[in-house]
């Protein structure tokens, strides 16, 4: 039975078991992984804010060059790389606040991932993400 339990947390945690539709915890937002090269990237889907205006621009971007780009598409997630058990040293783009924010991705089971959202270590926010099936 050990064994059995631990042969399906090694496969949670494979490169592969972020890449798909995430439900996050605000907003109703879902983000779909990608893999993008030897890395992943996700990009916005859908929120609350897109359901009710498709066409919702990227107004809180601190580059006042990129606040005409739509959200709807945007790649928030970008330049990981992968650890033993998790996606490391990538960002994540907050369009609420348009900040990009140090980032890490750790596969919790087959459904569930935990990302991790640093402005600096130890100032970081912690979410977990469920799978869309």
């Amino acid at each position: 039975m050990m064994l059995l339990l631990a042969a399906a947390a090694a496969a949670a945690t494979t490169p592969d078991s972020v890449v798909g539709r995430w439900q996050t915890p605000t907003r109703h937002g879902v983000v779909e992984i990608s893999k993008c090269g030897a890395s992943i990237c996700g990009s916005l889907v859908e929120s609350d804010g897109l359901r009710a205006d498709p066409h919702l621009k990227d107004v809180n971007n601190k580059d006042a060059s990129l606040r005409t780009r739509a959200l709807k598409g945007l790649t928030i997630l970008k330049g990981f790389t992968w650890k033993p058990d998790a996606w490391a040293g990538g960002t994540i783009y907050n369009a609420e606040d348009g900040g990009t924010y140090n980032a890490t991705l750790t596969p919790t089971s087959a459904d569930q991932i935990k990302l991790k959202g640093c402005i600096v270590w130890p100032l970081c926010k912690t979410q977990v993400w469920t799978r869309i099936r």
